[in-house]
């Protein structure tokens, strides 16, 4: 993106003395204007502005490939910087020229407003005016203070990626009263000053802001008087200002006047103009070159004359633009055989557009019919060069047209995840509308290629008086907006996947190589919280506690598991939390794990649901990857191999502790094939309770009376043991309190939620007195169940299911052991609907400054089943606004707002987390909302 005005001049200068040797210098012929639908162009032109935005990514922006990105910007100067536009193809803010690009756009609606409206481009316009301003407002945090660029030049092309995940610092660079910036702050006090202009009729406070912002600006341009360059030095390798800052002191006391009507700026402009450049040793005005980032003069002769009527500033106006088409003095811009006029050999294009634009706002200024065609038919003719009015016959705004460029020399549109701008070969993305560089000599010759970024870069200013050319166009033309223009992309492949391989495989295990890779471009984004599995079955007898997990190599953590899937069916995890796997360079873009799983009982992983095909890494989409707990890769098993076989008997059951009315029963434990989960104790066919050990405490026993038991085991796949043989036991004789409690009170259910519900109860009376009370689950196939104790009335039973029916019962005991006949009982159902859907919501402010500040909601799915989508809702205390969100659609009536998810967020694993988040202002104080509901879906 460099631009070496002084050999450029050069190049020129030589050009015209050729032409003054009588060299022949073709002129094009007349050509009348090609078929092109003016109203595509002019849509997708403005399109690129959203493919070039910095900061958080507005809910408006239709670039599906593009999410937040330098998010952090200011952070070194305690500022938030975020915002404004991407330079080209690299992700430098320069402000000098993103101010020039937003007042050469703003001009154009300013002259053809009505073009912008009939072709259904307006709103575009001004989301995209409204975007950069808002950067401009934050760069200008005080009167004499400006902050002109963020990010260094040399470390930023250093790497080749996409803007989401950039890995290098950003320092912001400003101009103050102490090494200031005449042009920069000129320039952007005419940025300010002529978005005003077309934003006022639908925002005029808005409008006001900008003007207010534009004067101060102006004030301190006016009274510096230094080239910014001098002293945000590491701009000068690339936006050096040549010209100096008299141009943008005229530029902006203009644009000022345009905006307020106020003639003291008027006054500044026509006495400053005689400090604008002249032509080598003579008095006349510069006309050698045009309006671009660093000369404004040429646009001020025009603007001039057009306000003033004055003859000097027509015969400066009339002499520029004949150097254009018919020559001045037998000296002419270079012309190709095919008609492109060729300044530069660097964005040639570029300066064709911004002379064409001009020269139709002069055109349909004059009076002269003769001037007044010449400029309009350059204007005409250039364009639809660009377009694809040349002897390539193929345009030069990618997207659109007949054999566009595909391949710019623009990082994040390329998607490389490699820092290699050679991978991939071909562009990821189409960025719809920008126009590249274009011939670099007078041949009309050119080369699609990446690495060639003078004929392939793209820029903000390339597009800026391109696209208010092309609002010319349309308003003579005519065309028709294309109705389903944006179409979303889609990935090209996977974004995020697992490739593995067979290390070795034993007869007691496998070793396994697998590898993560991101190579996530839709948007790119950082893999920073995630986890993957890998499953396996285990053969015969074996059980998980046979199973040995490690690692030989690991860029992640140690395996973990194994964790049971059904059946027999288990899985390993490896977790890569912490890890920054980003699409950035050789060694971000993947993390690679060689793991072993070991047995000491059977092992045959023929039939692991995960094993790779052989030693070649290849994409295996049976280990599934995770971000949180999101799958973003991979099918996991839906079920194991059906489990039929039954746990083994338990042994026959003694018996300790005694007593009148109960006793504790032992037994030997079951074997099973998976793995046995509990055991059921019968008193002939009556289930007395039931235990996950091989032990159980029996209660509610009568005094001298003989009983008999047997044991059932169950697993997890519901099979049962036959029973144990029976073990037989007499309770003693009952002596001191043999009179239980009385029955307690029919409890009622409060407080339920998802996974817990309160009871409270009348208490029962005793002849000694109640020691405590058991909480009893009913129903099911274990019996009765205890599920809390309690010494008073009241008990929170915890870890229920959602949207689950339930039946709680409570009985009484007193000192002596003697227990109360059980109360009746009560249903209680927990919350989370019929599906188990059920979400929370938390708020953060995240970054906080001057009147402004960064907040999130966090939201969680508290249910069990995944959700669909999710919608939280609160209001703001205070005087709070929102200007922008990302991660979800956030909406604002009053102090109500809510955030519903986007198409890519809305499904949301149990227990999984999703932080949508937002840019606003306030004004008082920031307190934050007192409650905030979350609705599932």
């Amino acid at each position: 993106m460099r631009r070496n005005k002084i050999l450029s001049v050069l190049t020129a200068v030589g050009m015209a003395a050729a032409a003054a040797l009588g060299v022949a210098i073709q002129q094009p012929g007349a050509h009348a204007a090609a078929a092109y639908n003016y109203a595509e162009a002019l849509q997708k032109s403005i399109w690129f502005y959203e493919a070039q935005q910095s900061g958080p990514k507005p809910a408006w922006n239709r670039v599906n490939w593009r999410g937040n990105s330098a998010m952090n910007d200011g952070s070194d100067v305690g500022l938030n910087l975020t915002g404004g536009w991407f330079d080209a193809g690299d992700h430098v803010k320069f402000g000098f020229p993103m101010a020039f690009s937003t007042t050469m756009l703003a001009w154009g609606a300013v002259e053809y407003r009505d073009a912008y409206v009939r072709s259904g481009q307006l709103t575009n316009l001004v989301n995209n005016l409204k975007f950069v301003n808002d950067y401009f407002i934050k760069a200008h945090p005080s009167a004499n203070v400006l902050y002109g660029q963020v990010g260094a030049g040399n470390p930023d092309h250093a790497w080749w990626g996409p803007a989401e995940v950039m890995p290098m610092a950003r320092p912001a660079y400003k101009i103050d009263a102490t090494c200031g910036g005449s042009d920069l702050a000129g320039e952007t006090a005419a940025a300010m000053a002529a978005s005003s202009i077309v934003i006022r009729p639908t925002d005029p406070t808005y409008a006001d802001t900008l003007v207010t912002h534009a004067k101060q600006l102006y004030s301190f341009a006016d009274t510096v008087r230094k080239k910014y360059s001098d002293c945000i030095t590491d701009a000068a390798s690339y936006y050096n200002s040549w010209s100096g800052y008299n141009d943008e002191l005229v530029w902006g006391a203009i644009w000022l006047y345009r905006a307020t009507s106020d003639s003291t700026y008027l006054a500044k402009a026509e006495a400053g103009y005689a400090n604008l450049s002249n032509e080598n040793q003579t008095t006349t005005k510069s006309y050698r070159w045009t309006i671009a980032w660093d000369d404004k003069s040429y646009g001020c002769y025009v603007l001039l004359a057009k306000l003033t009527g004055k003859q000097q500033y027509i015969d400066d106006a009339n002499r520029w633009l004949d150097y254009w088409t018919v020559g001045v003095n037998g000296a002419k811009v270079p012309t190709s055989p095919g008609g492109e006029a060729v300044l530069d050999s660097w964005g040639s294009l570029r300066y064709a557009a911004n002379t064409s634009f001009v020269a139709f706002v002069y055109s349909d200024y004059l009076t002269d019919a003769t001037r007044k065609a010449r400029y309009h038919d350059f204007g005409v003719r250039q364009i639809n060069y660009a377009l694809g009015d040349n002897p390539r016959n193929s345009s030069y705004m990618i997207g659109f047209g007949a054999n566009p460029p595909k391949n710019p020399h623009h990082r994040t549109a390329h998607g490389s995840w490699s820092d290699n701008i050679n991978e991939p070969a071909q562009s990821r993305h189409t960025l719809y509308g920008a126009l590249v560089g274009g011939p670099t000599s007078a041949n009309d010759a050119y080369a699609d290629s990446r690495n060639d970024y003078t004929m392939n870069e793209v820029a903000t200013d390339y597009n800026a008086g391109f696209t208010s050319a092309l609002a010319r166009m349309y308003s003579e033309f005519g065309g028709t907006p294309l109705a389903n223009f944006p179409v979303a992309e889609t990935p090209d492949g996977p974004e995020m996947y697992i490739e593995s391989s067979i290390n070795t495989v034993g007869t007691t295990f496998t070793e396994v190589k697998a590898i993560v890779y991101n190579k996530s471009a839709w948007p790119a984004r950082a893999l920073t919280n995630g986890s993957f599995r890998y499953y396996f079955t285990l053969d015969g007898a074996t059980t998980p506690s046979q199973i040995t997990l490690s690692s030989a190599y690991n860029q992640c953590s140690a395996p973990t598991g194994p964790t049971l899937v059904s059946g027999s069916t288990y899985y390993v995890t490896i977790s890569c939390a912490g890890q920054n796997i980003a699409p950035a360079g050789q060694s971000a873009w993947r993390r690679e794990v060689q793991f072993r799983i070991s047995s000491s009982g059977t092992w045959d992983p023929s039939n692991d649901w995960s094993v790779p095909a052989g030693a070649t890494q290849a994409a295996n989409s049976h280990m599934t990857l995770y971000d949180g707990s999101t799958l973003v890769w991979g099918t996991a098993p839906t079920s194991g191999p059906a489990d039929t076989t039954a746990p083994s008997a338990p042994g026959k059951p003694a018996f300790t502790n005694v007593t009148a009315t109960g006793a504790t029963a032992t037994w030997t434990a079951s074997t099973d094939n998976v793995g046995v989960v509990g055991y059921n104790v019968y008193n002939g066919s009556t289930l007395v309770g039931a235990s996950t050990t091989n032990s159980l405490a029996i209660t509610g026993l009568t005094p001298s009376t003989a009983y008999s038991f047997t044991v059932v085991a169950l697993d997890a796949a519901g099979n049962a043991s036959t029973a144990s043989a029976a073990g037989t036991v007499t309770t003693s004789a009952q002596t001191g309190d043999v009179t239980p409690p009385t029955k307690p009170g029919t409890p009622t259910a409060s407080a339920t939620t998802a996974t817990s519900t309160t009871l409270t109860w009348a208490a029962s009376t005793d002849a000694v007195g109640v020691t405590g009370y058991d909480v009893l689950r009913l129903g099911g196939s274990a019996g009765p169940v205890v599920v809390a104790t309690a010494t008073g009335t009241t008990a929170t039973v915890t870890g229920l299911s959602a949207a689950t029916a339930y039946q709680f019962a409570v009985r009484a005991k007193d000192a002596a052991g003697n227990v109360s006949t059980t109360s009746d009982p009560v249903s209680v159902t927990t919350t989370g609907g019929s599906t188990g859907k059920s979400c929370s919501a938390t708020y953060k402010i995240t970054n906080q400054w001057g009147d402004g500040f960064n907040g999130e909601v966090t939201v969680t799915n508290t249910g069990t089943t995944a959700l669909a989508g999710w919608t939280v809702s609160f209001t703001f205390p205070g005087n709070q606004k929102i200007s922008n969100g990302w991660s979800g659609v956030w909406t604002q009536s009053g102090a109500a707002v809510s955030v519903t998810n986007a198409d890519w967020n809305g499904t949301l694993a149990p227990a999984g987390t999703i932080a949508p988040g937002f840019g606003a202002s306030y004004s008082g104080t920031n307190t934050a909302p007192a409650t905030l509901t979350c609705t599932a879906r």
